[in-house]
This record gives structure tokens, sequence and C-alpha cells, in this order.
């Protein structure tokens, strides 16, 4: 089973957007178009899969429901289980922390049930635990935020 996450986005031009950010930030070898990142995705050279699809939750999906958020787009992050997870999951806060630079809308990072990010209304939370957010992963955030952990209802 593979580690994932996603980093859910309303606005449009998050294929192109991630690509640039990917770039800057020297995570990607080889050229990527969007194309690619919309169709197969590309892999980092820490072997993250990054892919960038359309979302069409359910209207009793959490994020909707819990969260009050409908996105319709995400930017999907596979972690290479076997190998350098945390540096894999620093590379993921860099890239969702540069698409939050450039993409406005409510955003929300997560995974496994565990909420990392979540900007809503152009103000942006990140969850309190510093397992999650050590100084170096907050180091990255260029816009203000607070520390809260967010969370699912339980069913």
């Amino acid at each position: 089973m593979a580690i994932s996450y996603d980093l859910e986005l309303s606005p449009e031009q998050v294929a192109r957007q991630l690509l640039d950010v990917a770039r800057r930030e020297k995570l990607l070898d080889a050229p990527v178009t969007p194309e690619q990142i919309l169709r197969d995705g590309a892999v980092t050279p820490l072997h993250t899969w990054i892919r960038v699809y359309e979302r069409k939750p359910a209207a009793w999906a959490p994020v909707i429901t819990d969260l009050g958020i409908t996105p319709t787009v995400a930017a999907g992050f596979s972690l290479h289980k076997h190998d350098k997870i945390a540096e894999q999951q620093d590379d993921m806060i860099r890239l969702s922390a540069g698409l939050l630079e450039h993409v406005p809308g409510d955003a929300l990072l997560s995974g496994m049930d565990t909420i990392w990010l979540l900007r809503r209304n152009g103000a942006l939370t990140v969850n309190e635990q510093d397992d999650i957010w050590p100084p170096r992963r907050l180091a990255v955030l260029r816009q203000p935020y607070r520390r809260a952990t967010q969370t699912f209802a339980e069913d």
C-alpha cells in the first residue's frame, strides 16, 4: 500500500503552477508538460509520484460536510514508502506551499486521516503537531498561519 496525500484546491491552472514550483525547487529531473502531469503524473528524484487531477467530491464527503470547502482540482502525492519518507514529505510541503502562494482559494492538505493544513476564506491553519510541522517545514510557508489541529468528524 502506498502512503498517499492530497492537496485539494479549487482554482484552475494547478498543473502549470505545480510544474513551475517543482522546477523552481528542482524537484523534477526530466522535462514535464502540464498535459503529462494531468495524464500520467511525474516522479521526483526521491520517487514521489505527483499528479494533478479533477475532483468531484460527493455532497456527503467530509471535505464538504466537515470543512465546508468544495475542491475541484487536487494535487496528489504518492510517497515511495521504502525510503526517505520525511524528505519526501518535505518536498510535498515545498510544492504545496508554492501552490498556496500562486493559487488563491480554499485548500486542504491531508493524508492518512490527518489534516496537515487547511486554508479557508484566506486564513491558513497548520496542524499543531511538531512532528508534522517541524521548524524546517514551517519555514517554507510564506503566508501568515496559525497552529491548530483540524479533524474530520467521527462517524
